[in-house]
């Protein structure tokens, strides 16, 4: 049974709130577990069934009448969440990538609706439901308040964020909800516009050299109505797919983090330089 799960704002800045709970942000794929009937189902945030993808969560002991949610990961050497290692075991049978499902909320329990309890009681129904955490399933851990402290210690191990979440909020079913707040580790630097794609919109990004850094799709209509009234002169050569510009365009990008290619990861344009 698939529940479209509660969706987080963002937030600039951590703060202290004791009436708020600081999570880890995860870094895997959401994924939205149920057991009804006594068969597992696993589900996507956009109700893909993927219950076929990841046979080694359909046997894990959880009461009937359960749906979770949570993010599925994959750990690398160090115990960090590794993205880009989840995405090979999503998307290739063959990976051999042990995931690891981390249970943040519970929104049935007994074939019950749980959503419209307080977010600490459903925690309290959580300890119920998983009460030995595993590699395979355990609950993602929290605690009252301190979320500049923690989101500090999330930079100096190059984490990808936190989530503040009221504790009194209920579970809103397909809702972008201010109660529940993530605040992204994010890193930034400058690079080159290299080109233009055509079609959907997108920017190459390199260094002063040329070497490609990654594609930006995320500008803000503003500043693409400049870089289109600003490109112009600066063409280089065209394909079928992209306009390519000389690097003299200079903006400042933030970013997730970098791939294992060194691209940046989600880049979107902060100013111009």
């Amino acid at each position: 049974m698939f529940i479209s799960p509660m969706l987080l704002h963002k937030s600039k800045e951590p703060f202290n709130d004791d009436s708020y709970i600081t999570e880890l942000k995860l870094d895997g794929i959401r994924l939205i577990l149920s057991k009804i009937e006594g068969k597992i189902r696993l589900y996507t945030r956009h109700n893909n069934d993927v219950t076929s993808l990841f046979p080694e969560l359909l046997n894990v002991e959880i009461p009937d009448g359960t749906i979770l949610d949570g993010e599925l990961i994959v750990t690398d050497q160090q115990g960090k969440p590794d993205f880009e290692a989840m995405m090979e075991r999503f998307q290739s049978k063959r990976s051999t990538h042990q995931v690891s499902y981390s249970v943040f909320d519970v929104i049935h329990y007994n074939n019950a609706n749980v959503s419209y309890k307080p977010l600490i009681e459903r925690k309290e129904i959580l300890e119920k439901i998983i009460k030995v955490d595993t590699p395979l399933i355990n609950k993602v851990m929290w605690m009252y308040g301190r979320g500049v402290d923690y989101f500090n210690v999330v930079k100096d191990h190059d984490l990808e964020g936190i989530v503040i979440k009221n504790a009194s909020s209920l579970y809103k079913p397909n809702t972008r909800s201010q109660e529940w707040l993530k605040v992204i580790n994010y890193k930034y630097t400058n690079a080159y516009v290299g080109g233009l794609r055509k079609g959907d919109f997108g920017v190459t990004l390199v260094d002063k050299e040329g070497e490609y850094l990654g594609l930006m799709e995320f500008m803000p209509i503003p500043e693409r109505k400049v870089l289109n009234a600003a490109h112009k002169s600066l063409i280089s050569h065209e394909t079928d797919s992209f306009i390519y510009l000389k690097p003299e365009l200079q903006i400042k990008v933030k970013y997730r983090n970098l791939t294992k290619k060194g691209l940046l990861r989600i880049p979107s344009f902060e100013e111009w330089i």
